[in-house]
């Protein structure tokens, strides 16, 4: 029987350098999608599918994402004194969703790389499972992302990859797995993934997207990685490789994710989940619509 998972990792440290310069003083996890940040989009995703320890793993420059998550009484109560009780309670909510997750915030140190944050985490998470989101996707969908990989673990014991199904064009912006059998329900058991392939040489037509079931021995994998760092100062720590040497001789899994996959991590994907997160909000939506009808008209 598999562990039940309780805690997730959110990688929140990297420079968000693609969204420069609007990142430059704003971190990018905190960009607003719809009335909410982008982080707390993933928290809510997490709480929602019963995570109850959530480690942000931050670097300098991110006392904002602390800032927003800590709870504010003062502000509450003000707003309430002042007849905003509408504010008040979106405040209140917030800081919520600290307790029901128990957040913490860890500070990133080792090499470069996506792997370290979780490698950081790890070393207080003994040997249980955990899920690792990036803090720049947002997933619309009836069943939160999360609880499908949550789902896809109980079945199977093992790692887990978000996957979702990519135009074969677009291969070379992605890890693309090696499937080896469909078990049905969008449940895959896969071999590794190769990075960025061009079209002619990709595996499968499927993307590996930014949700993973990390289990201790791809933990192991990590520290082996860093190990080797520190004798050589060479290279990244890199989840794919450590997900990578795992599969060589251990059962990995990908689940295609039902839902909506929304990316902020560039301008375009960013204006995208925007504009998708506008159009479906019920108050702003119809004017929104009503706007780009008229601006798509041609000036007389």
């Amino acid at each position: 029987m598999a562990t039940t998972i309780r805690r997730a990792v959110i990688p929140a440290a990297g420079l968000g350098s693609r969204l420069l310069p609007l990142t430059k003083a704003t971190p990018k996890e905190m960009l607003p999608v719809g009335d909410k940040p982008v982080v707390e989009h993933t928290v809510r995703e997490l709480v929602a599918s019963g995570i109850t320890d959530i480690t942000i793993v931050v670097s300098g420059g991110k006392g904002l994402i602390q800032d927003h998550f800590r709870p504010n009484p003062a502000l509450v109560a003000q707003l309430r004194a002042d007849g905003k009780a509408a504010y008040a309670d979106a405040v209140e909510e917030v800081g919520e969703l600290s307790r029901l997750g128990h957040i913490t915030y860890l500070d990133q140190h080792g090499p470069y790389g996506n792997g370290t944050p979780v490698l950081n985490a790890a070393r207080n998470f003994g040997d249980e499972p955990m899920l690792v989101l990036w803090p720049d996707d947002v997933f619309v969908a009836e069943v939160p992302r999360a609880q499908q990989l949550i789902r896809a673990y109980e079945a199977t014991s093992c790692p887990v990859l978000a996957l979702m199904p990519m135009d074969p064009a677009d291969s070379q912006r992605y890890g693309v797995p090696v499937v080896k059998e469909d078990l049905g329900d969008g449940l895959l058991r896969i071999t590794g993934l190769v990075e960025k392939p061009k079209p002619q040489d990709a595996p499968s037509a499927y993307a590996a997207i930014g949700g993973y079931v990390i289990t201790p021995g791809i933990v192991d994998e990590l520290r082996e990685q860093t190990k080797r760092w520190y004798e050589h100062q060479t290279g990244e720590i890199y989840l794919t490789d450590a997900i990578n040497a795992y599969a060589g001789s251990r059962a990995v899994y990908g689940q295609v994710i039902q839902g909506r996959w929304y990316d902020t991590g560039n301008p375009l994907a960013y204006l995208t989940a925007q504009f998708a997160a506008a159009l479906a909000d019920p108050e702003y939506g119809p004017h929104l619509r009503r706007l780009a009808s008229e601006l798509d008209q041609p000036a007389e």
